[in-house]
């Protein structure tokens, strides 16, 4: 019987087929035999929010940074859960590939008292008021252990809180006539939580989905079974993909949909797992990383079918991003392809007016996703590329310099306006890549201001 790694190495099997054996644990080393199968990057393209097997995924970091290689990225960033071990392994399978990497994290913050009536709101979390989604970007690789220190008690904490909601769900199951979910083999055995990594909630709705498909069969009888059990609204679409008995991604439709229209049944509010925002922006800048905040905007129609039509931030907007400046937040994240250019150009304009970052990727955890984001290519959003860019440079430089690193006040470019800085940044960045020229020379040609324009 042949193994993975048999496949990995045989060249007679195409490498779609050979990529099969790095979703099987193979580590960033073993990839080297496919990198000349990938294809070359093609564009100014690149995803900086890129899910693993770390949090819900079914990428390890090897396979994601193939699939964003196979896509003509130029740049693959991983930004897991409560979790950043999926950090060396992307960077090592992005440096074998050609890629420019960024690493980092993605967590659910407190936004604290102190700011009055928006404490009480909905800001970019579709499940909690007053509790906002960040990521953690850039994370210099010394700073690891750093950040393994501080998401260790929010992994624990979330962990006993889906246990409790895995309770909560095998109620709702069996009333169902559907069974029921065991949260250490079901839940906490597909995670990689004994690895470091994080259990979500995508991770019990997975195990939900499993429970629902056993019991229902496939097939159109499985929409209408589903359906009368749980009560869902389903649209024509939706419909159509969890009928079809040969759809290869049925447990992950379902799982959308189940996140939009089951989970709010059986969700437990997080209480002492979150940390506050401050909390969180004061850590990151501390260990020289790049914390953001990341726009959702109001949501019409959902792309992953995962979250209902509903109105979040833009309301409120300027309010918003004036308390995120007072906390401290030096960038702003967003998923372009999720937004409408309306709503883009506005926090474009925003950003510009508090003096923000902006940060671009598109939250990829299930296999019908596109790793691509076509808006790069185009010259409204040039300067997001460059932001991209700047990132891969601060966290090389960082690495080995934590005075190099972006938003520093003690590099010859910490007065710098932040647009010059960034393309300065930039430029090392890619010179760093594509010229795979040593980071300590880019350091070195960094300090001396050969990158200035």
């Amino acid at each position: 019987m042949k193994t993975a790694m048999d496949s990995l190495n045989d060249r007679s099997i195409p490498p779609e087929a050979r990529l099969e054996a790095l979703n099987a644990k193979i580590r960033a080393e073993k990839l080297a035999p496919l990198a000349g199968a990938a294809g070359p990057a093609e564009a100014e393209e690149s995803n900086n929010h890129i899910h693993t097997c770390y949090s819900f995924s079914p990428y390890t970091p090897c396979s994601a940074a193939y699939r964003a290689r196979q896509a003509g990225l130029t740049v693959a960033g991983s930004v897991d859960h409560d979790s950043l071990e999926a950090a060396a392994e992307m960077t090592e399978a992005c440096r074998l590939l050609g890629l420019g990497s960024v690493t980092g994290f993605e967590i659910r913050v407190f936004l604290g008292e102190l700011w009055g009536g928006l404490a009480s709101r909905k800001l970019n979390n579709p499940d909690s008021a007053g509790i906002l989604y960040m990521t953690v970007q850039g994370v210099p690789a010394p700073a690891r252990d750093r950040v393994r220190a501080f998401l260790k008690p929010i992994r624990e904490r979330r962990l006993e809180r889906t246990r409790k909601m895995t309770d909560a769900a095998n109620s709702v199951l069996a009333a169902a006539g559907a069974g029921s979910i065991d949260f250490d083999r079901d839940v906490r055995g597909i995670s990689c939580y004994d690895q470091g990594g994080s259990i979500t909630e995508r991770h019990l709705l997975a195990a939900c989905s499993k429970v629902l498909i056993e019991a229902f069969g496939k097939g159109p009888a499985f929409v209408l079974n589903l359906q009368k059990a749980l009560n869902l609204q389903l649209d024509a679409k939706t419909r159509e993909r969890l009928a079809d008995k040969d759809n290869p991604y049925l447990e992950y439709d379902l799982l959308g949909v189940l996140k939009a229209e089951f989970l709010p049944s059986i969700f437990i509010q997080p209480s002492d797992e979150c940390v506050t925002a401050r909390e969180a922006v004061e850590f990151a800048l501390e260990i020289g990383a790049i914390p953001a905040y990341a726009y959702l905007g109001d949501v019409h129609q959902s792309p992953t079918g995962d979250k209902k039509a509903e109105k979040f931030e833009d309301d409120f907007l300027p309010e918003l991003f004036d308390v995120l400046k007072q906390i401290g937040f030096p960038a702003i994240t967003y998923m372009p392809p999720r937004n409408s250019r309306a709503q883009l150009a506005r926090v474009r304009e925003m950003c510009a007016h508090f003096g923000f970052m902006e940060i671009s990727g598109v939250d990829i955890n299930q296999p019908r996703q596109s790793f691509n984001c076509p808006e790069l290519r185009l010259p409204e959003f040039s300067h997001l590329n460059t932001a991209t860019w700047a990132l891969v440079a601060h966290e090389a430089l960082a690495g080995i310099e934590p005075s190099a690193g972006l938003f520093s006040t003690m590099n010859r470019y910490g007065g710098v306006p932040l647009d010059e800085r960034l393309a300065i940044y930039a430029r090392c960045g890619r010179d760093m890549v594509r010229s795979q020229r040593d980071v300590s020379a880019v350091l070195a040609a960094f300090e001396k201001g050969r990158y200035e324009a």
